[in-house]
């Protein structure tokens, strides 16, 4: 497995700064329903709503946005592992919010595409 190691060491970085992010906005990872109101925002907000909440002056804010982009490195580690042949995953915050996102895209019918939002396109 020499050379795949980086992504469980990603995912473990990500989820450090994911359950940050969670704490300063007291979040229940438990919570399907908050998990899903969440991704619900990430997926219909688009970039701009994501960018916006990362320029905000209000520190609840940024870490709202800041978690909407680690949603989409989660996702880009995932992808990228699979591409390989690895199954990448981290704990239980991350699997709670990656879960909410899959099934909010379900949901609407789409595929789960977050890197938009880190792209500029919203149409994604």
């Amino acid at each position: 497995m020499s050379g795949f190691e980086h992504f469980a060491r990603d995912a473990c970085e990500l989820e450090r700064e994911i359950l940050k992010r969670g704490m300063l906005l007291k979040l229940d990872w438990d919570d399907a329903a908050i998990m899903r109101k969440l991704a619900r925002e990430a997926l219909e907000g688009g970039a701009d709503h994501t960018q916006a909440l990362l320029a905000d002056p209000d520190a609840r804010l940024r870490a709202r946005g800041e978690l909407f982009a680690l949603g989409v490195l989660m996702l880009r580690v995932m992808e990228e592992s699979a591409d390989t042949g690895v199954h990448t995953h981290g704990g239980p915050a991350w699997k709670a919010f990656g879960r909410a996102l899959i099934q909010e895209a379900q949901a609407e019918g789409r595929a789960v595409d977050l890197r938009a939002q880190v792209n500029g396109d919203s149409s994604a």
